[in-house]
């Protein structure tokens, strides 16, 4: 079965894809559901290739719950198999607060253990500060945002400083200094804590 014959949203998802993502995703699930099937860097992958793929994700997990296809296994089968290429190509490329709380919540929904934790060490690896300060704004998972939290407050103090100074992320930025200072026992987190309160305090004044 091709992707177009998946029909619905699926189809229309799939043609509007740049050619470029088209062959990304056709050579990986030609390679298989490894980690071979990850496409190489001759690929330009970007922000619009990340929304694209999600999307497309998104398509076919929204399919995969229909009635008709729960009922024909091999048509399931198809979609389950694109749909952990996309979420690969996702985990592998991705640097997205938005993509994580896709993937990590596909990953609660199926008591996937393994690949949450999977993806708690590439929160580590490759997402900044503020994109790991964004999934614990957006989430309402509270299991992602203790993921996020814990993973803000093993990252230096440095990175957490430009956080304090913005509105947005300000008090998530504190509260990771504060699980720091007294889960992880650090001094200078302490202080660094202490200065930010007491220059609260005079702007509140």
């Amino acid at each position: 079965m091709t992707i177009k014959e998946f029909g619905g949203n699926i189809a229309n998802v799939w043609d509007g894809l740049r050619p470029i993502t088209k062959k990304m995703l056709e050579r990986a699930l030609q390679a298989g559901k490894t980690a071979s099937g990850i496409p190489s860097s001759k690929f330009t992958y970007d922000a619009h290739a990340d929304w694209e793929v999600s999307r497309l994700l998104s398509a076919l997990d929204e399919e995969s719950k229909t009635s008709d296809v729960k009922k024909d296994k091999e048509r399931l089968n198809e979609l389950k198999d694109l749909a952990d290429i996309c979420a690969k190509v996702l985990e592998a490329q991705s640097a997205s607060a938005e993509v994580f709380i896709q993937l990590a919540t596909r990953a609660i929904r199926e008591s996937d253990y393994d690949r949450l934790d999977s993806l708690a060490d590439r929160l580590v690896e490759r997402y900044s500060a503020s994109e790991i300060a964004e999934i614990v704004r957006q989430t309402e998972l509270p299991q992602i945002r203790a993921i996020a939290y814990e993973t803000l407050a093993m990252l230096p103090i440095a990175n957490l400083l430009p956080l304090l100074d913005d509105q947005l992320y300000s008090g998530i930025a504190a509260a990771a200094l504060e699980q720091k200072a007294y889960e992880f026992d650090s001094d200078d987190a302490r202080d660094v804590l202490e200065q930010f309160d007491l220059e609260s305090d005079r702007n509140a004044d």
